[in-house]
């Protein structure tokens, strides 16, 4: 009987040699061979869907929540779908001391992921405009007649009423919030003018309302709701993982113990104002001494679950708006020159041909300050540095660690993992005319300012004749720009002691082509317990929703495995008729040898291959 002897001479020698009949048994296997063969290939394919689905299904669901989350900024100028049954409306009228205003939002049903927020919009009309309507003056000037402060605000319900399905108008919720006007009214005139809220609205509205939506908020929730709006447009409450997002590692509650958590970073806010500015970001670590001026709060539908939970510094900051600092500080000049004349004999800004030098007004540009009586002729110097040297005694701080201005306790900040976004004033300085808005540089923003400062006031008039600077920027902008420029670097730097060399502050106007309110904030931690009803309803169908982005990719693989195992069984299949085909041959033929149809393939002399 012949044998197949195999030898390699490279890279080692090596050689064996194996006989017909144990080829056979190779080719031939028996049926519980087989079986074995069987499972153990369909082992191994399990094995390659674990890994290729435990490595793969985060990045497909993640680049797939991330192009849905791109798209939605974009159909979110779309003009808002009213026919279509699943979606759902609220509103939050704001109640300002200028004014109030009513905005309608507007969110599909939950997806019935306990881990997703709702996809709260702004709702927009037929012609792709936010719903919003405004009126004057505020609602604090009814304080002595409140009985007419549901009558003040009925034009804004009524003209939501329009545009909200009439069908909706029932499970539609209606929070009215009162702000900065409000909160100076003694708690008697602020308490009849809501009770006249509470009593009349349910009688001419039938929205979803209740004694508790209506209510005059403090300086520090409408600091955590402008926190919350901008960071849920900025995707931040996303927390699928994606390595193109940074990430940080913050201590939620969990228990008796502080329990690590490591999720995608926020982003810190930044608001100045004409009268107060405001700062507010998210505390990753515990900090006693901090405690009470943190918020604590769970985003979540579920108060079990963390991931959801942020704690959130606020600090407001009456008194350091921009044109509030620039009255402070004329005011400063205006006693401290009339002093100095009074006890010196001078008579120093009392005429234009002897007025005060003013290092933060553009060179030669002439001003008149004070009230009547106490008039004060001012002359620009345009120098910026002195201008920050004369600005830094009014940001009010003192010699201890981890404050900022008016020596309020500030939690430390990881400059090197954090990013801020600034608005407002802090926009307008640096794009009004500058035209350095987005992303900030300390050095290249000083040098503009100063170079700005030094520039005589005709020369800059010419300029803004010629529209080179920004089309809402006005001669106001121009005469102060340099005071604010200074004011805003000092707060940034010195107040709250960010390095020069921090980059990560973008100053902006609006996110993603809108601007974002603190209503939207206030919506969305008002209805964070809303998707508690889609999350039953899909728990008794037994499918979470959470499963279907992953649906076509999961399918995609078993698809691929169950054409695997097809091929597999055919091959057994044609085995095992081989294997028949060639028992029946031996019944017939008589002959001795079991692999007879080999040996005669294969010859009686042995056979040598070499490598």
């Amino acid at each position: 009987m012949g044998r197949i002897s195999v030898s390699c001479l490279f890279p080692a020698s090596w050689h064996f040699s194996l006989s017909p009949v144990v080829l056979s048994r190779l080719l031939l296997p028996s049926v519980r061979q087989l079986l074995y063969l069987s499972v153990l290939v369909g082992l191994l394919g399990l094995l390659y869907m674990l890994l290729i689905m435990g490595r793969g299904q985060n990045s497909w669901i993640g680049a797939d929540k991330q192009f849905h989350r791109h798209l939605a900024r974009v159909t979110d100028l779309d003009t808002t779908d009213t026919s279509n049954p699943n979606l759902n409306y609220g509103l939050v009228v704001d109640c300002g001391s200028s004014g109030s205003r009513v905005f309608v939002y507007c969110w599909p049903r939950h997806n019935g992921n306990p881990h997703d927020l709702l996809d709260i919009r702004q709702m927009r009309d037929q012609h792709r405009k936010p719903v919003v309507m405004k009126i004057k003056p505020g609602i604090s000037e009814y304080a002595d007649t409140p009985e007419k402060a549901s009558d003040y605000i009925s034009p804004l319900l009524s003209f939501a009423a329009e545009h909200i399905p009439k069908s909706k108008h029932q499970e539609t919720p209606l929070y009215v919030l009162c702000t900065a006007g409000m909160r100076v009214l003694p708690e008697s005139q602020q308490e009849a003018i809501l009770e006249d809220l509470r009593t009349d609205i349910p009688v001419q509205y039938n929205f979803l309302f209740s004694d508790s939506h209506v209510e005059v908020i403090s300086g520090k929730q409408e600091g955590v709701y402008a926190w919350i709006g901008i960071n849920f447009v900025l995707g931040k409450f996303n927390h699928v993982d994606d390595e193109r997002d940074a990430t940080v590692e913050v201590q939620v509650p969990g228990g008796d113990q502080q329990v690590g958590l490591v999720r995608k970073r926020t982003a810190g806010v930044l608001d100045m104002g004409g009268v107060s500015t405001q700062i507010a970001y998210e505390v990753p670590k515990t900090e006693e001494v901090a405690k009470n001026l943190l918020a604590e709060f769970n985003l979540g539908c579920d108060a079990h679950r963390t991931e959801h939970i942020y704690r959130v510094y606020v600090s407001t900051f009456l008194g350091f708006g921009g044109n509030a600092a620039r009255q402070r500080y004329e005011e400063n000049l205006v006693t401290n020159t009339l002093t100095q004349n009074r006890l010196l004999g001078q008579h120093r800004g009392e005429t234009s041909e002897s007025p005060v030098l003013d290092p933060c007004l553009p060179a030669d540009l002439q001003d008149e300050v004070g009230p009547p009586g106490q008039r004060l002729h001012l002359r620009g110097t345009g120098d910026f540095d002195r201008c920050r040297l004369l600005l830094q005694p009014f940001l009010d701080r003192t010699n201890e660690t981890n404050t900022s201005l008016s020596g309020v306790y500030q939690p430390p900040i990881d400059y090197h993992n954090s990013q801020f976004y600034g608005f407002s004033e802090f926009y307008y300085c640096t794009e009004d005319v500058l035209r350095m808005g987005g992303d900030y540089n300390a050095t290249k923003y000083a040098n503009a300012a100063k170079s700005y400062c030094a520039t005589q006031w005709t020369t800059l008039k010419e300029r803004f004749d010629r529209g080179l600077y920004a089309s809402h920027a006005d001669l106001h902008r121009l005469k102060y720009q340099c005071f604010k420029s200074a004011w805003m670097y000092e707060v940034f730097h010195s107040g709250f002691s960010f390095p020069v060399g921090y980059e990560n502050l973008k100053t902006a106007l609006l996110v993603y082509d809108k601007e974002v309110q603190w209503t939207l904030g206030a919506i969305l931690y008002r209805t964070r317990f809303l998707p508690l009803r889609d999350i039953q309803q899909e728990s008794l169908k037994g499918v979470h929703s959470h499963w279907r982005p992953s649906f076509v990719f999961v399918n995609n693989h078993y698809l691929f495995l169950a054409c695997f195992l097809v091929v597999l069984l055919s091959i057994l299949l044609y085995l095992l008729r081989l294997r028949r085909i060639h028992r029946r041959a031996k019944l017939h033929r008589g002959a001795p040898s079991s692999v007879q149809w080999l040996e005669e393939g294969l010859g009686s002399s042995d056979l040598t291959v070499t490598l």
